[in-house]
């Protein structure tokens, strides 16, 4: 898909996720943007391959720069982004400007892909921990893959209100409210044991605190809030690293423990191969689960069905995979369908 074409079906998904203004940024970069508007422009319609949200999302790489040049203090922006509401022509001025006078900067943007760290998902996570827990009885040993900042490995520290029940820490530093659907957690609360992640370029929670706010969309300020409530806990430990390479060094954990493996919009950004030697680690890794030391593998991932994202866990000594539901892929809703 070439660049004018991703930035209109972006600007769909951005319409579908809640975000009218993301919705029209990116229309007006599709109705405007062309090759020879400058060395911005010109890097992002010579760049190879797959340039949609299914490839190197190189819509979301602009606009989380713009975003970012925003935060930073780029007065031209702070006029036409929320909570201001401004016709496209005024928009497409106060851009068309920032992609001269911060080139530089966005040209170093837009190198690494887009790193969201949607707290939301998080709830998916507590759903399934509750669910491990009150299947085996056993703390979890939390491994997730493409964890970016590793927000999302702290998710016990998190709160969960699903319908009328809160499940999780009293007080909590954040309370996940998506809209639930189907039958509620376990009233079982998750002990983790331990946690670490792997991610290939991860993002620190103190240095990289602009990236992380700027794939952030300007007019969800809830996300925002959620992030910035995160970040005051100490960081989770994450890898650099390939997500195969990474299992593939993993050894059988220890008995009395359930390992869970998590990943949440991440495995389809690995190389088909990563995507191969992951899962037959992961099988590896299963073989050797035994009835005190399980292992699970809960995943959410567009699934090439609607609505939202795929559900689905799978656990060892058996390898059998359910379906756990689906959700929303910023995490407003969940049809939860394990009991």
């Amino acid at each position: 898909m070439r660049l004018t074409e991703a930035f209109r079906d972006q600007a769909v998904h951005c319409e579908g996720l809640g975000s009218p203004f993301m919705a029209q940024l990116m229309r007006v970069l599709a109705d405007h943007l062309t090759a020879d508007h400058g060395h911005v422009s010109e890097k992002l319609f010579a760049w190879p391959g797959d340039v949609s949200p299914r490839g190197a999302s190189l819509p979301l790489r602009i606009a989380g720069g713009l975003h970012a040049m925003q935060l930073r203090g780029y007065s031209p922006l702070d006029t036409v982004y929320p909570p201001m509401e401004v016709d496209d022509d005024a928009l497409w001025s106060a851009v068309s400007d920032a992609l001269h006078a911060g080139a530089a900067f966005l040209m170093e943007f837009v190198d690494a892909p887009p790193q969201t760290n949607e707290l939301r998902r998080a709830a998916t996570f507590r759903a399934a921990g509750h669910w491990l827990t009150a299947r085996y009885g056993l703390p979890l040993e939390l491994c997730e893959l493409g964890a970016s900042a590793g927000l999302n490995l702290n998710w016990d520290q998190y709160a969960l209100r699903a319908g009328d029940a809160v499940f999780g820490p009293d007080p909590a530093v954040l309370t996940l409210s998506p809209e639930w659907r189907g039958p509620l957690p376990a009233a079982v609360e998750p002990e983790v044991s331990a946690r670490s992640g792997v991610d290939l370029a991860p993002l620190s929670p103190v240095s990289d605190r602009l990236r992380l706010l700027a794939y952030l969309w300007p007019d969800q300020p809830d996300r925002r809030a959620l992030t910035l409530a995160a970040l005051t806990l100490p960081p989770a430990p994450v890898d650099a690293g390939d997500a195969a390479d990474w299992l593939e060094a993993l050894a059988p954990h220890a008995p009395g423990t359930c390992r869970m493996i998590c990943n949440s919009v991440a495995w389809q950004y690995f190389p088909r191969m990563v995507q191969v030697r992951a899962r037959a680690a992961i099988d590896r890794l299963g073989d050797a689960a035994t009835p005190d030391a399980p292992l699970a593998h809960f995943a959410m991932e567009a699934d090439g069905a609607t609505p939202g994202a795929g559900l689905r866990v799978t656990t060892w000594p058996g390898g059998r995979t359910l379906d756990a539901g689906r959700t929303d892929f910023h995490g407003r809703w969940i049809d939860w369908r394990l009991t």
